[in-house]
């Protein structure tokens, strides 16, 4: 069997992926091909997680593995792919900490998080479940950006997020723990067991972590809230025959968010609302002085649970051909209190798929199958149901598909990868109010991918692909929330569509290695938030397409076996459409600077990020530090942040680190410029954000195998 068919085969098993992603991090020796060569002689279920670094994507993707996750000191998912090139997280509230992952310039609703490549996320997941995805236990995560970077996942018009598990290769147990200053803790554990047969591998996952608010101007109201997350992951692989196995997943994770008003609890807040609102919010009315107003005004609290449950059955029936079957459900549970507005829903995920990988010959492998995906959230409010105005987002949402994608080894230097779906979606909002189905449409999603080897140290990717979304939920309109009160309005009936384009040429050489990536996404009927003619908030539609174009460079270099160095400079051009879509102003220029040391039993890691300056204008933006006067700055200037971990083995099983986030302590407060603010009709918002919320945080901990 010729070694590059070996190579189709186990790409198959892998859904047919190209294995062509360039890592965040260069490779140290040898290329991606090497290390897929190396694992087909794995079981079928280790080649399935071992032969690349793609899953289902069929574009390039960056992978930040289990060591980098450990050297950022990133407890949870935002924070281990915020540096990652074409990846940023945005803050969109300094009192809710809602956290929205954008990916090639797209906003955070474009971006689809997968478990072990299966879609698990709701719609309200993306939301606040984020910061509380915890990376205990996770072996990489691979970010694949573009439209159609999925064949599992067309609604990521932005890209895909996959989480990827970590396999036992042996009986053990692992802790990670750290501390920092006003309560703050990290605390991860594994515990892992290999049957005396190497046919079963279970894992056991707890992770507990706590951030504190912080006032940095100290007015009494906070710009990064209390946060705290409770997980449990047990998962289970068994090998029935050499050729079949099963992987049974169970998670709950549960998360708390505070914001507001310092010195109280949750549950004081609460107790004492009572629905009238103070005269003055604020000394002399200017959000920069002391707050003064009642501890609800201000407070948003957000209690969410997410249990998964998920099996993977695994059939190699021949060398040639292979099957899976996906079973998944999730729940979402939110509780949650916008400064006198109440929200909760449940929201249910129901997920099937049947998925074949086909060998046909030497130069064609086929994947084909079918999906489902059935949720249904439900949403209610004892405050919006007050107003005549208020339309729950209550909705049902499914889509039935099939897909097919033909692998095509063209020649020894090109590769291409054409796929197809054709998807019947119905999305329907079922409040009294809104009668009907919204949106109903069956509708073809081609993509394909190309890969081109100029020689051994160069090598092109070249894509294109379509994708769709249902806007679904209140949080489209980003902090409207807020004005729900005043009542709320649905006016959606179309899907938005979008078609991307990227293209990256990558080197790899001894010492140097890099990728420039292109990317350009246009979207139509782009989600966003209006008014009525009566001023209550509408959920509606762009008229016009939305366009973002994206540029990134990334560099590797490696000066000796114990210093690596690496840059990457990002670009972002955003039209008029774009612009106005967006409630928090995203990035236009960044660079990232990172360092990796390590010598004996001494590991130092480094990075350092500059964004550039914007002009908040162009987003929208007009706020007051006191209603109708001393308007704040519409102009947010560049800044640098520096991040910073050395660690020592003191015994082959124990390392003990130091270490500190954002030590520049760079926050917009800190610029004078809160993000607080009152709006054009003197309204109170908390959302004037521009830079970072939370500043310097230093960290103690160790790590310890046994």
């Amino acid at each position: 069997m010729p070694a590059y068919h070996r190579t189709l085969l186990s790409s198959a098993i892998f859904a047919a992926a190209l294995p062509t992603a360039f890592a965040a991090e260069p490779l140290a020796e040898g290329s991606l091909n090497d290390v897929i060569e190396e694992t087909v002689v794995v079981g079928v279920r280790q080649r399935l997680y071992d032969a690349g670094t793609l899953l289902d994507a069929i574009q390039k993707t960056e992978v930040v593995d289990e060591t980098r996750i450990k050297a950022m000191q990133a407890v949870n998912l935002t924070q281990a792919i915020e540096k990652s090139p074409g990846v940023r997280v945005s803050n969109e509230c300094s009192m809710c900490g809602v956290k929205r992952i954008m990916l090639n310039g797209m906003r955070g609703e474009h971006s689809t998080i997968l478990t072990d490549g299966i879609p698990l996320h709701t719609m309200m997941a993306g939301y606040y479940a984020v910061d509380a995805l915890a990376t205990t236990g996770v072996e990489r995560i691979e970010v694949a950006r573009g439209a159609g970077a999925s064949l599992l996942a067309p609604e990521a018009i932005g890209g895909t997020i996959n989480v990827i598990s970590k396999e036992p290769q042996e009986t053990g147990f692992n802790i990670n723990a750290s501390w920092e200053d006003n309560d703050s803790f990290f605390v991860g554990m594994m515990g892992s067991h290999v049957s005396d047969d190497d046919r079963t591998r279970t894992s056991l996952v707890y992770q507990g972590d706590k951030h504190h608010q912080m006032d940095n101007d100290n007015n009494g109201v906070s710009e990064a809230p209390l946060q705290e997350n409770t997980s449990y992951v047990g998962r289970v692989s068994h090998d029935f025959t050499e050729r079949d196995n099963l992987v049974l997943r169970l998670a709950y994770t549960d998360s708390t968010i505070f914001g507001g008003p310092q010195g109280y609890s949750i549950g004081t807040v609460l107790r004492g609302f009572d629905g009238v609102e103070s005269e003055h919010l604020f000394e002399n009315d200017d959000v920069r002085a002391k707050f003064t107003g009642k501890p609800w005004e201000t407070t948003e609290w957000i209690d969410t649970e997410r249990t998964e449950v998920s099996a993977n059955w695994l059939r190699e029936f021949s060398e040639h051909y292979n099957a899976m079957v996906t079973l998944a459900w999730s729940e979402h549970r939110q509780d949650s209190f916008y400064e006198g507005f109440d929200y909760a829903a449940t929201d249910h995920l129901f997920y099937f798929d049947w998925r074949n990988n086909l060998i046909v010959s030497e130069a064609h492998t086929l994947t084909f199958g079918m999906d489902l995906r059935d949720e249904k959230m439900r949403s209610d409010s004892v405050a919006g149901a007050g107003s005549a105005d208020y339309v729950e987002d209550s909705f049902d949402y499914r889509t039935g598909g099939v897909y097919l994608q033909d692998t095509w080894q063209v020649s020894p230097q090109l590769e291409v990868a054409a796929a197809v779906r054709l998807d019947r979606v119905r999305a329907d909002f079922v409040a009294e109010e809104k009668p009907g189905t919204e949106i109903e449409e069956t509708l073809l999603v081609p993509r394909i991918d190309m890969r081109y080897l100029h020689s051994d140290q160069w090598t092109s990717r070249l894509a294109f692909g379509r994708g769709y979304r249902a806007p679904l939920s209140f949080f489209e309109t980003d902090h409207g929330i807020l004005d729900a009160g005043d009542g709320f309005a649905i006016e959606i009936d179309k899907l938005e569509k979008s078609l991307s384009a990227t293209y990256a040429l990558s080197y790899e050489g001894e010492r140097l290695s890099g990728t420039l990536s292109l990317a350009h996404t246009a979207v139509e009927h782009l989600a966003a938030l209006g008014e009525t003619e009566n001023g209550v908030p509408l959920l509606t539609q762009m008229r016009e397409s939305a366009v973002v174009s994206a540029g990134d460079i990334s560099l590797g270099y490696t000066l000796n076996e114990a210093l690596k160095l690496a840059v990457t400079l990002e670009g972002y051009d955003y039209d008029r459409i774009f612009k106005e879509s967006y409630a928090i102003a995203p990035i236009e220029q960044r660079a990232l600077f990172s360092l990796d040391y390590g010598s004996g039993p001494w590991m130092l890691y480094a990075s350092a990020s500059w964004v550039g300056q914007r002009d908040l204008g162009d987003y929208g933006y007009e706020g007051y530090n006191q209603p109708g006067r001393e308007r704040k700055s519409d102009s947010a200037e560049s800044y640098w942040t520096l991040d910073m971990k050395v660690a020592f083995d003191v015994s082959e099983n124990l390392n003990v680190y130091v270490g500190g986030n954002n030590i520049t302590d760079y926050t917009q407060v800190n610029d004078a410029e809160t993000p607080l603010f009152w709006d054009v009709g003197g309204a109170y918002d908390v959302a004037y954000i521009y830079g970072p919320l939370r500043g310097r945080e230093f960290y103690l901990g160790f790590d310890w195998n046994w």
